[in-house]
C-alpha cells in the first residue's frame, strides 16, 4: 500500500534497460547513439536501484522497457524482472509491459499472460523503434484487448534518440511516432487511455489537437526540458489541457530532478503543479485507492 501524501510526484516515464541478469535491453549501436543524443552521464539501474532512486525523492515511477525483438533482432531486457522488482518496491514502482505489435498472435498471446499472470498495469509501446504504424487495422486486435482490461497505453510520438546521428538512423522511420496514427487508434478504442509520450516533435499542434478532441488522450511531457517546451505546449499546459498533462523524465535519459527544476521556470500556478505532478496521474492510474 502506497501512502499518496508522502509523494510529491509521480514521474510516468521511467526505462529500465538491464535485467537481474545482466542483459541490458537495446544493441550497442542504438545505446551509443542515445547516449551522444541525449548527453547522459547516469549510470544503468536495476530495478531496486531505480526504485531507491526515486524512494529517496518521495516519488513514485512508471517503470517499463520495450519490446522490439521483431525489428531490432535485440531481445528486450526481462519485463518479468521488472514486474517482480515493482512488487517488492510497491510503495514506489508501477510496472507496465510490453509485447512486439509484430509477433501478432503471440503478441495477444504475451499481452494476456502480463495482464493476468503478471499484473502489469499498462503497456507501453514505440511504433519507430518497434516498427509498426498504430493506425493500421492489423493492430486492432491488441489495441482491443488492452482496452478490455482497461489499462492505459504509453506511446512514443515525435522524434527519438534511438539512432539518433547515425547514417540512416539505423532503419527506424520517425513517421511511424507521428501522433495523428494514434488519433485513428483513439476513435477506433474509445475506451482506452491513451498517453502521448513526449512532446511530439515535430507534430506538437497536432498533439494538442489530439488530446483537446479525445477524451481518452493525454500527454506526458517526458523526454524534453520545460524550458524548451513550445508556447503553444506550456498554454495548453496552464489552460484547457491542465488536467491532462502528466510529469515524465523518461530517466535515465533525463533526470527528474532536471526536468522538475526547469519546469519550475516555467511559473505555472500552484493549482496545474499539482495536477501535472501527481494528481493527474493519481486519476489516470486508478491509485486513489492505494496501490
Amino acid at each position: 500500500m502506497t501512502d499518496l501524501d508522502r509523494i510529491r510526484a509521480i514521474d510516468t516515464h521511467v526505462h529500465i534497460q538491464v535485467d537481474d541478469s545482466g542483459h541490458f535491453g537495446a544493441s550497442d549501436e542504438q545505446r551509443e547513439a542515445m547516449d551522444r543524443y541525449f548527453g547522459s552521464g547516469e549510470p544503468t539501474r536495476t530495478v531496486d536501484e531505480t526504485a531507491a532512486y526515486y524512494r529517496e525523492r518521495d516519488m513514485m515511477a512508471v517503470v517499463f522497457t520495450v519490446d522490439a525483438t521483431t525489428n531490432t533482432g535485440h531481445a528486450p531486457n526481462s519485463i518479468d524482472d521488472i514486474v517482480a522488482g515493482a512488487a517488492r518496491n510497491a510503495d514506489t514502482l508501477i510496472a507496465f509491459g510490453s509485447v512486439d505489435p509484430l509477433q501478432g498472435d503471440a503478441a495477444l498471446a504475451e499481452l494476456h499472460r502480463q495482464a493476468g499472470d503478471l499484473g502489469v498495469r499498462g503497456f507501453k509501446f514505440h511504433p519507430t523503434v518497434q516498427g509498426f504504424d498504430p493506425s493500421a487495422p492489423e493492430f486492432d486486435p491488441l489495441f482491443a484487448a488492452i482496452e478490455q482490461l482497461r489499462l492505459p497505453i504509453v506511446v512514443h510520438t515525435g522524434q527519438t534518440g534511438v539512432g539518433a546521428g547515425v547514417p540512416g538512423g539505423l532503419g527506424l522511420r520517425l513517421g511511424l511516432s507521428n501522433p495523428m496514427l494514434l488519433d485513428d487508434v483513439a476513435a477506433r478504442h474509445p475506451e482506452l487511455p491513451i498517453i502521448l509520450a513526449h512532446p511530439s516533435v515535430p507534430w506538437q499542434d497536432e498533439a494538442i489537437s489530439i488530446a483537446t478532441h479525445k477524451a481518452n488522450v493525454w500527454i506526458d511531457l517526458s523526454g524534453w526540458s520545460p524550458k524548451y517546451f513550445s508556447p503553444a505546449l506550456v498554454r495548453a499546459t496552464r489552460t484547457y489541457l491542465k488536467h491532462k498533462m502528466l510529469f515524465g523524465s523518461d530517466f535515465p535519459a533525463l533526470t527528474p530532478d532536471r526536468w522538475l527544476r526547469d519546469f519550475a521556470g516555467l511559473e505555472l500556478p500552484d493549482e496545474v503543479v499539482r495536477l501535472v505532478l501527481k494528481d493527474n496521474a493519481v486519476r489516470l492510474l486508478g491509485l486513489e485507492g492505494g496501490s
